[in-house]
């Protein structure tokens, strides 16, 4: 579903080595979050008693009028196509010069983001490679959506952090909220999930999380049942130190999804508000176990007294990538912000990882390798 450039829809783009079916899981895990984030984005501090208030007993059913008006996202999908683009210029990077150092090519498109957000962020003219690509340059992206105060923090600060030399003790939802991407194309979605987080969030909680969401993504992009993605990347969380309070979390929640109790908001927030890595983790694994049909499992993520508008694009990143594309309902899609731009991301990161490197356009002026 991809734009051309006279504004006329276009096929799915497809390789010989990339089936049109992760093409579809790639492109609705993007628009689903973005359109997950948008849902959640109105009632993201109201609490359940006030959004029922507002919006009827069943809360939020399609998108209503908040800060930015109706289907505008966050900084959530602000951040999470800066990562893909991260992604895709350090395979150009990796390609072009054999160099491969992916959290530090994910960190610049983390201060072009910065960029976007404050614009005494823009680099000296000797340092204009870190403005560089198209991406930054994108109007809808400069609009300030309430971006976390620990990423703008650790990216002014000028230094990526890292698992052995963290900035912070942080384990906001900042760090978990961006990864998908990850999950959708890289080899080693747990370890690069980690190491993309550690940039801005330093707890152990902040990371982990981060690390099993990518793996989780990974799995059902694959074709593994959630159930199977879930049990393999939670072998993985447990190998790693300080993973005690996600492993806690999550398992609080694979017990509430298989309780028989019918899904509600009053059970999401058993789980806590989503405010910190693993809580905002263990709502999306739940909302995405009880309520595995797209519309009905993004609803149940935002529809809460808490961070809606991360748990709602959390679901609709992993369930996009469970579903494809056709899940997405149509009405959501077509009024969704900057559709066009979130689906060029989405066809540019699917066409860049093709197994096969003859398949593959490299656009090293729209992604610099650096």
């Amino acid at each position: 579903m991809d734009l051309t450039d006279n504004g006329a829809e276009a096929p799915l783009p497809t390789t010989p080595s990339l089936p049109p079916d992760r093409v579809s899981r790639i492109l609705g895990s993007l628009l689903g979050g973005a359109i997950g984030d948008t849902l959640g984005a109105p009632i993201e501090f109201p609490n359940l008693h006030d959004i029922r208030k507002a919006h009827g007993p069943a809360g939020v059913t399609g998108y209503v009028p908040g800060h930015w008006g109706p289907g505008a996202f966050t900084d959530d999908t602000q951040m999470t196509l800066f990562t893909a683009e991260g992604l895709i210029r350090a395979d150009n990077r990796r390609r072009d010069r054999g160099l491969q150092d992916v959290p530090l090519v994910i960190w610049g498109a983390y201060r072009r983001w910065l960029e976007t957000q404050d614009p005494r962020a823009r680099p000296e003219a000797d340092d204009s490679s870190i403005h560089s690509g198209w991406l930054v340059d994108e109007p809808v992206l400069h609009a300030q959506r309430a971006p976390g105060t620990t990423c703008l923090a650790a990216l002014r600060s000028g230094t990526p952090g890292s698992i052995g030399a963290p900035l912070n003790n942080s384990k906001g939802c900042g760090g978990v909220m961006r990864v998908a991407p990850i999950g959708l194309v890289a080899d080693d979605p747990f370890d690069l999930g980690c190491a993309a987080t550690a940039l801005t969030h330093g707890h152990p909680s902040g990371y982990l999380a981060a690390g099993m969401f990518a793996a989780v993504v990974a799995g059902v992009t694959r074709g593994e049942p959630l159930s199977t993605a879930i049990d393999r990347s939670m072998d993985t969380l447990r190998g790693h130190p300080g993973h005690e309070e996600t492993v806690k979390a999550v398992r609080k929640a694979l017990a509430l999804a298989a309780s028989g109790r019918d899904p509600s908001p009053e059970l999401v927030e058993t789980l806590g508000g989503g405010w910190v890595a693993e809580e905002a983790l263990a709502i999306t694994l739940y909302c995405a176990i009880v309520a595995p049909e797209f519309r009905e499992g993004v609803l149940l993520a935002v529809n809460h007294s808490g961070d809606s508008d991360s748990t709602g694009s959390m679901v609709g990143n992993l369930l996009g990538a469970t579903l494809g594309l056709a899940a997405l309902p149509g009405e959501w899609l077509r009024d969704l912000e900057a559709r066009p731009v979130i689906e060029r991301v989405a066809s540019d990161l699917a066409a860049q990882f093709a197994a096969e490197p003859a398949t593959i356009s490299r656009d090293m002026e729209r992604y610099p390798p650096w």
